[in-house]
Order: C-alpha cells, then sequence, then structure tokens
C-alpha cells in the first residue's frame, strides 16, 4: 500500500493532479488549534496547479470510456470506499489534529464517508436508466441520463472527509470527472485523502484531483472556467452568494450548501430530561462549527424556566479541551482568530440579550497556546436580533420563548436560513403540524443530528439549493438527453 514519504520526511505534501503527485506551489504550514503547534507543510495549489488539473479532468472526460461504463465507475467507487475504510484511523487522527474535532467525531466523520461511498456505487449501476414512450402512434420519445462533464467539488475545514465523498461520490457515480478544491487547514488529512486516490488503481488518471490551497486562486477558476460544467460548494451564505454571481457568465450548474440557523423547538409535553443531552450536543459537536448547530433553542412557555435552568448548568459543566483526549467534551475552535470573533459577537450581544451562560476563551494557562471557546447561552426575545439572524459557527445557543404553534413556528421561520430544525414533541400530530409549516430542508422530530446516505440534504432560502445524498444527488451531475422518432407512415 502506498504511503506519502514526504510527510513521514517532514517535507510539504503535495497535490494530486492527473494520476501524479505535484509539489509545485508555495509552502505554508498546516497547525494543530489545541496546541497551536506546527503539524506539518504543504504546497498550496495556485491558478498554474488549477489550470493543469482542470485539464486533465476535461482530457479523461473527453477521450476515455469513464462516464459511458457503469459497471467499472462502480467497482473504483466500491475500492475507493474500501481503501478509505483501510486508512480510517490515520484520516480520523490527523483530522482531528488539524481541524480540533474530538477523535470520536472524526472517527463517525470517516465512516459516514465509507457509507456514502457504496451507496454512490451503487447508484453508479441503477441511475443510467431513462424513460420510454409513445405519446401518439408512430411517434417514439427515449430519455437517456448521461454524465454532466467535469465537476468542481469545494469543500470545506470543518468536515472535508466525509463533504467530499458526499460530493464526489455522486459525481463519479454519474460519470463525471473532479476537481476537488480542499482547504488549507486540512493539508495534511487532504494528503492521506489524495494517497487513498493513489491506492485506488481502477479510478484512471485525471479523473479524480484534489488541490489544497492556502490563497483564493483555485476555487474561483473552478466557478469560471468553461471548462468545469457543475460545481458543487458547501459552505457560508456569503460566499455561495459570490459563486452564484460569478457563475452566471458560463450558466454553471451549481449545487450550493450554505449557512444555518437552526431552531431547536421544544414544546411542553417533550421530556427535558432526555432530551436535554441532545440540546447541548447541538451546540458542542463538532465544536459548534457544525452547518446543522443546533444555536437556537425555542421553548414554550410553561416550561420557559426548567429549561434554561437545566441547559445552563449543563452547558457550564462541558469539558473543553484537546482534541485528542478522551475526557474532552469539546475540542477548540479553527484558529485564534475564530475565537476572537465568536466572543466578540457574543460580547456584542451581552447589549441587547440576558446572559444565562458567559463562556469565552478558555482561562486554562496549561491550554492557553490552543483556540479553546467555553460555551455561551444568551436569552434574546428580539427575532431581529445579529446573534439570531448571524450563523455564529461556534458553541453559542440563544434561547427564546414561544406561547403557541403558531408563534413557534413564526419564530423558526424569522431568519433567512432554511437548512434543518428540529421538534421536540410528544404529540406526533403537533411534530406533523409544525414541521410542514417550517421553511427547512431537513426537519427533526424528538431528535437533532440524524443523516444518513439513502435520503436528501437540501437547504431552501439562503441556505442554499441543490440535492446531496439519497437518490437525487446523482441527478446533480447528470444530464437528461431526449431522443425522438418518427416512423414512416405504414404503405399497407
Amino acid at each position: 500500500m502506498a504511503r506519502d514519504l514526504t510527510a513521514a520526511a517532514g517535507l510539504p505534501v503535495g497535490n494530486w493532479i492527473n494520476g501524479r503527485r505535484s509539489t509545485d506551489g508555495p509552502v505554508h504550514t498546516s497547525v494543530d488549534p489545541s496546541t497551536g503547534e506546527v503539524v506539518g507543510t504543504f504546497h498550496s495549489a495556485g491558478r498554474t496547479e488549477a489550470e493543469a488539473a482542470i485539464t486533465a479532468a476535461r482530457t479523461a472526460f473527453d477521450t476515455t470510456g469513464w462516464s459511458r461504463a457503469a459497471a467499472p465507475r462502480a467497482k473504483a467507487i466500491h475500492e475507493l470506499a474500501d481503501n478509505l475504510a483501510a486508512r480510517a484511523d490515520d484520516l480520523a487522527t490527523m483530522l482531528s489534529r488539524e481541524n480540533g474535532k474530538l477523535l470520536r467525531e472524526t472517527t463517525w466523520e470517516v465512516a459516514l464517508a465509507v457509507d456514502w461511498l457504496r451507496y454512490s456505487a451503487a447508484s453508479a449501476l441503477t441511475q443510467i436508466a431513462g424513460r420510454a414512450a409513445e405519446p401518439a402512434p408512430g411517434l417514439y420519445f427515449q430519455s437517456a441520463p448521461e454524465a454532466a462533464g467535469v465537476a468542481g467539488i469545494i469543500s470545506p475545514w470543518n468536515s472535508p472527509i466525509v463533504l467530499t465523498a458526499r460530493a464526489i461520490g455522486p459525481a463519479l457515480g454519474a460519470g463525471c470527472t473532479v476537481v476537488v478544491k480542499l482547504p488549507g487547514q486540512t493539508a495534511l488529512t487532504n494528503a492521506l485523502l489524495g494517497e487513498v486516490v493513489e491506492e485506488t488503481t481502477s479510478i484512471p488518471s485525471g479523473v479524480v484531483n484534489l488541490l489544497t490551497e492556502a490563497g483564493n486562486e483555485v476555487a474561483p477558476l473552478l466557478v469560471s472556467s468553461p471548462a468545469v460544467d457543475v460545481l458543487s460548494y458547501t459552505g457560508s451564505t456569503e460566499v455561495g452568494r459570490a459563486i452564484a454571481a460569478a457563475a452566471a457568465p458560463t450558466v454553471k450548474r451549481l449545487s450550493l450548501e450554505l449557512g444555518g440557523k437552526t431552531p431547536l423547538i421544544v414544546f411542553d409535553d417533550a421530556d427535558v430530561d432526555s432530551l436535554l443531552p441532545l440540546l447541548v450536543g447541538a451546540c458542542t459537536l463538532m465544536n459548534g462549527q457544525f452547518c446543522v448547530t443546533g444555536s437556537r433553542v425555542l421553548v414554550h412557555r410553561a416550561v420557559a424556566d426548567e429549561v434554561p435552568a437545566k441547559l445552563s448548568a449543563s452547558l457550564q459543566s462541558v469539558q473543553v479541551g484537546p482534541a485528542n483526549d478522551p475526557a474532552s467534551q469539546l475540542g477548540p475552535l479553527i484558529d485564534k482568530a475564530a475565537v476572537e470573533r465568536v466572543d466578540k459577537l457574543v460580547e456584542e450581544a451581552t447589549s441587547y440579550a440576558k446572559v444565562l451562560v458567559r463562556g469565552g476563551p478558555l482561562e486554562d494557562p496549561a491550554l492557553e497556546a490552543g483556540a479553546f471557546y467555553r460555551p455561551s447561552l444568551l436569552e434574546i426575545e428580539e427575532l431581529d436580533a445579529p446573534l439570531v439572524q448571524q450563523e455564529v459557527f461556534g458553541p453559542v445557543q440563544t434561547f427564546e420563548v414561544f406561547d403557541d404553534e403558531a408563534d413557534a413556528i413564526r419564530r423558526a421561520n424569522a431568519t433567512d436560513y432554511g437548512l434543518a430544525a428540529s421538534v421536540f414533541t410528544g404529540n406526533d400530530l403537533r411534530a406533523r403540524r409544525v414541521g410542514r409549516e417550517i421553511r427547512a430542508g431537513l426537519i427533526w422530530f424528538n431528535t437533532w443530528g440524524l443523516l444518513t446516505e439513502h435520503f436528501e440534504e437540501a437547504g431552501v432560502k439562503q441556505s442554499g439549493y441543490g440535492k446531496l445524498c439519497g437518490p437525487a444527488a446523482v441527478e446533480e451531475f447528470q444530464n437528461l438527453k431526449v431522443y425522438a422518432t418518427a416512423a414512416p407512415p405504414s404503405t399497407q
């Protein structure tokens, strides 16, 4: 099995372009947010590397049979999943070091990525059929899905393994070739992904290209290049808007999963004690740096004293510490700049909100080099408050009180986001009724954070558009072609 000896030797890791490792580009460092120490160095891709990767993907799509042979594609994606599973420990450990997620969370991420790839392998075989019909005598129509072409994929630093797999799987399953732009914060993890691709010998050269970028040249080129046919982006709404504008001249198809502001709606018939760990986990999982972080807790007035008291105590007891410490319940944010940004938002909120738990930078001399931040909880009434309207991307929750179902729905829908929501109630009919009125793509009943490869993830409003996971994911990377035939009139 291949190994990247450059990382082991302390040399900068490279990019993966056209079946070869590239060591061009300036050298940057990857830093462990738990310690502030340098994990390793990497060659940052720029315009030259991006152009080479796009050319390789375009050539592979246009000159090989990759897009037309479903069985070899399914075999290749299965092999990719096998190789990813074989390197699970290495990937989980490195990702935990580079982005600060707890090791049990990164282990879960790799396992989920393997599952999603296996689902995509099956989709490569099953989602290739179209329709046929004779809508009028002698008129025959047939439709057939075909690969869209070259797919650009832009992955974020908070979950680069699973979010890359979530896009690359259906793209490859559809028959596309891909260029993946990965973040500099997880450069050595990205290099391990490159090794996994290298070990997958059934993927032809040029079909998968992986670029790690510390600057801002690769992503804009993927968006603007006419040689890239479809682009999948996961990240902030602000950047998503810029991508949509920049892609307009090429009328490029986009799949955008953007920001979220997930409301957790707690009715008076919910079992508060049993759901409390879910409320806390919704704020602290992935250190609050998750697109579906449960950042808004909406509680019925009848339990408006019980919930915040218990939630405050639970958040204050969360053990903050290094990502590799089994005792840690909350790791560091991605860097010190993130700590300053989140703390500034919370400090500004103290002028318009009631502070229930004032978190902040961790006050522990032994951990002062890390980017640690203790959870915060603030009670807010006004829906136009910045902390209600802005995605914080950190372990910060707001607490809001509602009077009835209509008020809960009004509050839940009061932001521009619509990625996910949770409804906690002992009444199934109420859960369905309220869930139907919430403008979000994913509604959880009496739980939070459940994800599966079998069903789609999709946002509404400014949380984006396009489908990820499930049967519809492959369609994001396919075009539909229709063939029509008119039979000559019978001479008999």
